[in-house]
């Protein structure tokens, strides 16, 4: 069955903004391949996401590795999006960015006025992880780091030692199927984006 057809949100022709909505706020989902970034993005939208997936073929084998995230059938080609309303002023824009190492090219338009990013890690491939952590830090893009939950994984604290990340960046454990976790995560970057303590 069709998944936009099984969908019950609405589609964003659908559902237009408030009349009053003036300040558009973007967010940024990176990681490596197959750690969920699709998912989380499907999961918190209030409209049925806009997602590029695509049927993963034999022309793919030999630059993407499946082997990375068994039982994958698709992949993004160019980007995922889902919108969050958190009042009558304020949008949130998600935008999902592709995990293989060709889309790279991608990120840094991505990140052109993100108000920050959310760096989606599986724990068991934490080194899918460390190119886009240099290219937020490069881009001074604020983060933080959500650990999804794939079961049998590395801890929280171990994560954080092999990323070697600074003290002040928050790192916290999600399920990106469930869209309380999704908040959960969303919550914690706006709270360090607007903590006074946290230099920007």
């Amino acid at each position: 069955m069709d998944s936009a057809i099984s969908d019950p949100r609405p589609a964003r022709a659908d559902a237009p903004l408030s009349a009053n909505a003036s300040q558009g706020l973007k967010i940024v989902i990176v990681g490596g391949f197959g750690v969920g970034k699709t998912t989380m993005v499907r999961s918190v939208s209030e409209i049925r996401p806009l997602d590029t997936e695509a049927t993963m073929t034999q022309v793919g084998y030999g630059v993407d590795d499946p082997t990375l995230a068994p039982g994958k059938s698709t992949t993004t080609v160019a980007f995922d999006f889902g919108r969050i309303t958190i009042d009558d002023e304020h949008v949130l824009y998600l935008f999902g960015a592709p995990g293989q190492e060709r889309f790279w090219f991608l990120w840094d338009r991505l990140f052109t006025g993100a108000l920050g990013a959310i760096v989606l890690v599986d724990p068991r491939r934490i080194t899918d992880s460390w190119y886009a952590i240099d290219r937020l830090e490069h881009q001074r893009t604020p983060f933080i780091v959500a650990c999804n939950n794939f079961g049998d994984a590395a801890g929280v604290d171990e994560v954080r030692e092999a990323l070697d990340l600074d003290p002040q960046v928050p790192l916290i454990e999600c399920d990106a199927r469930y869209r309380d976790s999704c908040k959960s995560v969303l919550i914690t970057l706006v709270e360090h984006l607007y903590n006074p303590e946290n230099p920007q």
